[in-house]
């Protein structure tokens, strides 16, 4: 018997039933081992020694697999074929190795690039070695990404609270958002003018034209500035009796656009499906893997994750006898289309992204949603890519009236449509293209000037970057590899470093501080052309011709001594450098000319960056007998304070204003010691914001009514997770924001009993995991043997201990916590009560001995004590959280 060992276990499915009864195909689910994400798992000192773990659920895929090799005489990893896939093969062998498990077995690697019958069994008869230098590659690539991230991030949280974490990739693809952004904002819009004219032939046609000679002059686009000279342009048009001068018509031929490669395909599917990257990726990996067709299991794409814009010699010949099938020889080229892959590196440069049989027409499939419509677009592309060209004719008339004044026409035929038939490629950012179709004319033909019209516009700043557009900039640069793009750009919405606007990027300001910070201070490890070259290096090492410690040496070498040079900076320094790089976006100019940095409010001080525990702010230098803050980025349109006054409360005569705050816009009445403050809910518009909403918000919390079972009053409010109603202890949460303000007693007590229903134990309800998956396991806690998990609540990720809950620290990864960092937590919030009352308690767990031995006058002093005991160890916490 042979085992078979893939990733997934919908790809077993499938490759278990081409493969026979010989033959027993189980499931890696992914990698089976990592670094462990504490400092010390890539070990620079030690030749860059790497220490893996495997987790408890892959301790159990690596049992069956060594279970089921016990009685084979050969395992067979069929993993994907590239970098990832090779990595995940070596893990697998070196993990049985370990067990021992394959003494006396034959090991091959196999690899193909569709799962389709025919190419599973030519694959199996195809065996290979594991290919070392794609290992090294991934070797080096985790290593580097693991030290830049567990070097930088620790740095990054000491000197900028509130930041999360630098990757290598990452940093980079900010860069790019961050610098985009700039430069629109220092965009200076420029006044221009069109002059457009509407033709008439002799025939009685209309030909549309536009000015493009004036007083002898040739037009540039941006030559006509002003209302007086398109004014005196539109006269002398229409004062003109024009002739025709030249008439240029040029054969145009327009070759398709080669098959997809991963970045090309996340950029069509973001421009004409409006996917994400991770979106696309995933709808392609389940058509790869394999749908249900007839009751047969059949992958329909190719591998997705590829550099290569190739084909297979028989898929060219199969998609030229679909071409010829459907549209007829017309559209059937000479020759076959043979496109030269762009990757730098040939090893890891696979075949494009192509339906596994052209004559699977999208129409034909029952497919649905997202399945659909990417197979639709894969299967069009290549097609389309293997197409005639389609050929046009571009048409130029101009006109000139003797004195000076010229006009041209122009427009685009279509003669043979070729795989225009087919498919078009979508642009980010297209301009206007003239495609009218113009009437024959010779040249001294006159016309007439039927209507005319001069229009003001002006230059526009350069577009925010799309998911497209930023994968698309990324490859150009040379900077990560298409199959990390997903993930990269994901990873920039997690730490809400970006956000997205009509499907463009635009950048937070704790994502400008990073940048900001890191350009200051580590300069080189964002510059493109050093990420750039690292890549070409990393290439390098998965073809073979460099080694991979040599390359982390020169790297480490390098990135080490920046970090230590980093280390004794004072957070003044930084804060002198973030003033100065981001001075424009943060003090723009005012519109009196006064000192953009002098406080609107005590007049006095000075306005600079100052960073609280949520990252940085806008403060006076006055602080703390001045108060003024803000966000970092102004409000547009009120001045520097973004202070609105709305009117005024009836009930109170007290003014109420809208303010800008550096938590966000909030509604204040009064300005007393203490006035009363709402924060605007997520969803509402600082700028549609009145008086009638204002105290709307101020009245609450508000009073529903009295509960009809003990007469407590039932408040609605809206908190910081969102709508809720209040009775006692217990909080329920509401669909709405409206709801916290038309909710009547009725339902509030419905409302209520639900959450009591479903076992709610208060508002920071949580459990103790039940049938949820954890984050992590972090193994046994030494006093009650009991599991200690981290798990992903309502309000973020926590600690799990029996009835113990604690926060995972803001900063802190979840999958970052150790064990040893998860004690002293769990330590203080059950000597502070924390946890769920009943049987027996969170703070008899923490201390048995201590319960058990003292008297009860004493055993009321131990929940001071266990406080005094947290200290140190939270203490401790805080050094190692600093480290890793």
């Amino acid at each position: 018997m042979n085992v078979v060992v893939v990733e997934s276990p919908a790809k077993a499915k499938t490759i278990n039933k081409y493969l026979g009864k010989d033959f027993k195909v189980l499931a890696s689910y992914g990698h089976i081992r990592d670094l462990p994400a504490k400092d010390g798992s890539v070990r620079p000192d030690d030749d860059f020694a790497l220490d893996w773990e495997i987790d408890p659920v892959s301790q159990k895929r690596v049992r069956e697999i060594a279970e089921a090799v016990k009685d084979a005489d050969t395992l067979i990893l069929a993993t994907d074929p590239d970098r990832e896939g090779e990595a995940i093969s070596w893990h697998v062998y070196e993990a049985l190795e370990k067990r021992r498990a394959l003494k006396g077995k034959h090991v091959q690697r196999v690899t193909f690039n569709a799962i389709t019958k025919d190419a599973v069994q030519k694959a199996m008869a195809a065996p290979r070695d594991i290919d070392q230098a794609l290992v090294d590659a991934y070797l080096a690539r985790r290593a580097l990404d693991y030290l830049v991230g567990f070097t930088l991030s620790p740095v990054l949280w000491r000197k900028l609270p509130g930041a999360k974490s630098a990757g290598r990739v990452q940093s980079v693809a900010l860069r790019l958002i961050v610098e985009r952004e700039m430069e629109i904002e220092r965009f200076k819009p420029q006044e221009y003018w069109t002059v457009d004219a509407q033709m008439r032939t002799p025939a009685g046609d209309m030909v549309p034209t536009r000015l493009s000679a004036f007083q002898g002059k040739k037009l540039k686009r941006l030559d006509i500035t002003d209302k007086t000279m398109a004014d005196a342009a539109l006269a002398a048009v229409r004062a003109g009796q024009f002739k025709v001068t030249e008439v240029e018509a040029k054969p145009v031929k327009r070759t398709p656009p080669p098959p997809f490669t991963t970045s090309t395909l996340q950029q069509e599917a973001a421009r004409k499906l409006g996917f994400s990257a991770t979106r696309t990726m995933q709808a392609a990996q389940r058509l790869y893997e394999g749908i249900d067709i007839g009751g047969e299991t059949v992958g329909l794409i190719t591998y997705m994750r590829t550099d290569g814009v190739q084909m297979d010699e028989g898929a060219l010949a199969q998609l030229r006898r679909a071409i010829g099938s459907s549209f007829g020889d017309k559209y059937v080229p000479e020759n076959p289309r043979r496109y030269a892959t762009k990757a730098k590196n040939a090893q890891e440069a696979h075949e494009a992204i192509r339906p596994t049989d052209a004559f699977r027409k999208p129409d034909s499939l029952r497919l649905e949603g997202d399945l659909a419509r990417l197979y639709d677009l894969i299967w069009k592309r290549a097609m389309a890519s293997q197409m005639e060209a389609a050929q046009l004719e571009r048409t130029t008339i101009d006109f000139a009236d003797g004195r000076g004044t010229e006009l041209r026409a122009t427009g685009q035929v279509v003669l043979f449509d070729g795989f225009l038939a087919l498919y078009q490629e979508g642009q980010d950012d297209a301009e206007d293209e003239e495609n009218a179709r113009l009437p024959r004319l010779a040249a001294g033909t006159a016309c007439a000037v039927a209507d005319s019209k001069a229009d003001q516009h002006f230059t526009e700043p350069p577009p925010r970057f799309s998911e497209a557009s930023l994968v698309k900039r990324l490859e150009e640069l040379g900077i990560g590899r298409p199959s990390t793009y997903a993930a990269t750009i994901e990873k920039l919405r997690e730490r809400d470093y970006v956000r997205m606007d009509r499907n463009r990027f635009i950048p937070e300001d704790k994502g400008r501080v990073v940048t900001a910070f890191l350009e200051n201070f580590f300069k080189r490890y964002v510059e493109y052309e050093f990420t750039a070259e690292l890549e070409e290096k990393l290439d390098k090492v998965s073809a073979g011709s460099l080694e991979w410690k040599a390359l982390m040496r020169d790297f480490w070498s390098h990135f080490s001594a920046a970090v230590a040079d980093i280390g004794e900076l004072r957070i003044t320094n930084v804060l002198d450098a973030l003033n100065e790089s981001l001075g424009p976006h943060i003090f723009p100019q005012r519109a009196d000319g006064s000192d953009p940095r002098s406080c609107p409010t005590c007049h006095a001080g000075t306005l600079s960056i100052r960073l609280g525990r949520f990252g940085a702010f806008i403060g006076c230098s006055n602080h703390p007998e001045c108060k003024y803050t803000r966000p970092l980025a102004p409000s547009d349109g009120e001045g520097q304070t973004g202070d609105r006054e709305l009117g005024v409360d009836p009930a109170t005569d007290e003014a109420v204003t809208l303010k800008n705050g550096r938590f966000g816009p909030y509604v204040q009445q009064g300005d007393g010691d203490k006035p009363k403050r709402a924060s605007l809910p997520k969803g509402w518009d600082a700028a549609g914001m009145d008086l009638e909403k204002a105290l709307k918000l101020l009245s609450l919390p508000r009073e529903v009514g009295v509960h009809p079972e003990d007469g407590q009053t039932i408040l609605a409010g809206i908190g910081r997770y969102g709508p809720y109603v209040q009775h006692g202890k217990v909080y329920a949460n509401l669909p709405s924001v409206d709801d916290a303000f038309e909710v009547g007693l009725n339902r509030a007590v419905t409302v209520l009993a639900e959450k009591a229903a479903g076992g709610g134990r208060g508002r920071f309800q949580r459990g103790g995991g039940g049938g949820q998956a954890a984050l992590k396991e972090l193994g046994p806690h030494p006093d009650d043997s009991a599991p200690i998990k981290v798990l992903n609540g309502r309000y973020g990720p926590y600690i799990a201990w029996n009835r113990v809950f604690a926060n995972v620290p803001k900063g802190m990864e979840p999958k970052d916590v150790t064990l040893e960092q998860a004690l002293p937590l769990l330590a203080a919030k059950a000597a502070s009560g924390g946890g769920k009352k009943g049987g027996k308690t969170a703070k008899a767990k923490a201390e048995p001995k201590a319960a058990k031995a003292k008297a009860e006058p004493k055993a009321k002093a131990a929940p001071a004590k266990a406080k005094a005991k947290a200290k140190p160890a939270a203490a401790k916490k805080k050094a190692a959280g600093a480290k890793s």
